[in-house]
């Protein structure tokens, strides 16, 4: 689970913030009016099924086109009066690489440099200091279209830093990656947030976002369905429970009388209970059986996973 929960108190500072934005491509409404907040030092995951309005919120966020309607800012910058302000205060990486693959990795590091109009040395120092962190040095002198998947990757969001960028925006970064390149991703994200960067990630990897993020907006039909922690979408969904297993029959038996809707398993000696997965629900399950003397050998809380939350509020879009 994230490990980074800066960001999460009351009077953190928005690191990006937007209300009621819109866009249309002809009669084709991508984003409806949807409202953000996403804490300064966090990760927060935009999820959505293909053609949700994803990267089209990245890039009016990212200056790459403007809005039909509403209002954002990033970093402060209001998007509409100073959208200079907002480029040089984010980093943006997309699915699609934006690594030359004609020449080295390094040559791509100094190109970035000079377009951030860094001095020659420094440009150098920066790129030999990214392309270490990001483990490419030894292939810094190859040509980047030798690189694997997740190398291109890496070299990417490196590139991405060389403009030392408060907020950056991963437009789906692990696509197509293979599982082993995926983690390390999740790896070099964590390290970038416990640095003070925001990170807005959009991505349909569930388990990605279980992962990373700090808060989860769910994005559907151009608007947002549901926002909040990994934990608190799982409760918006039916079909949580808590089993209880007892190894004594006549504990068994009292509890089928202290506890109320429940479904018996009499052949495993076990009950089970609706529940969100609450600590406020799971207390009010132990102190009926508390009440009653009753001590349950095994207790276990399932909740809905991610998946189960995606499929449920993305629903209505799979059947048009």
């Amino acid at each position: 689970m994230p490990t980074s929960r800066r960001g999460d108190g009351p009077q953190s500072p928005a690191a990006v913030s937007a209300v009621s934005l819109r866009k249309s491509y002809g009669d084709k409404t991508v984003l409806d009016g949807i409202d953000l907040r996403i804490p300064a030092g966090s990760v927060f995951a935009l999820l959505g099924p293909n053609g949700a309005g994803k990267t089209t919120a990245v890039k009016i966020l990212s200056t790459l086109i403007t809005a039909d309607g509403g209002q954002a800012q990033v970093a402060g910058h209001d998007l509409a009066t100073s959208p200079d302000a907002v480029r040089a205060a984010i980093g943006v990486t997309g699915q699609f690489s934006a690594v030359d693959g004609l020449i080295t990795g390094e040559e791509n590091m100094l190109l970035m440099a000079d377009l951030h109009h860094l001095s020659k040395r420094e440009g150098r120092r920066v790129a030999t200091e990214l392309l270490t962190r990001f483990d490419l040095a030894d292939a810094a002198k190859k040509p980047a279209s030798t690189y694997s998947g997740g190398m291109k990757r890496r070299l990417d969001i490196a590139m991405t830093l060389v403009g030392n960028p408060q907020i950056i925006f991963l437009d789906e970064p692990t696509t197509g990656l293979d599982p082993r390149s995926r983690h390390n991703m999740w790896g070099i994200i964590r390290e970038l947030v416990t640095g003070g960067i925001t990170v807005f990630l959009t991505t349909q990897y569930l388990e990605e976002a279980d992962e990373l993020a700090d808060r989860i907006a769910v994005l559907n039909d151009g608007k947002i369905a549901a926002e909040g922690t990994a934990e608190e979408l799982k409760r918006l969904i039916p079909g949580g429970h808590v089993r209880l297993r007892f190894a004594d029959p006549a504990a068994y038996q009292n509890a089928t009388t202290a506890l109320h809707d429940i479904t018996r398993d009499d052949e495993a000696l076990a009950l089970q209970i609706p529940s969100d997965g609450s600590q406020r629900a799971l207390r009010s399950v132990l102190d009926r059986l508390h009440t009653a003397g009753i001590e349950a050998d095994e207790l276990t809380v399932h909740t809905p996973d991610l998946d189960d939350v995606f499929f449920a509020l993305t629903a209505k879009e799979a059947v048009r």
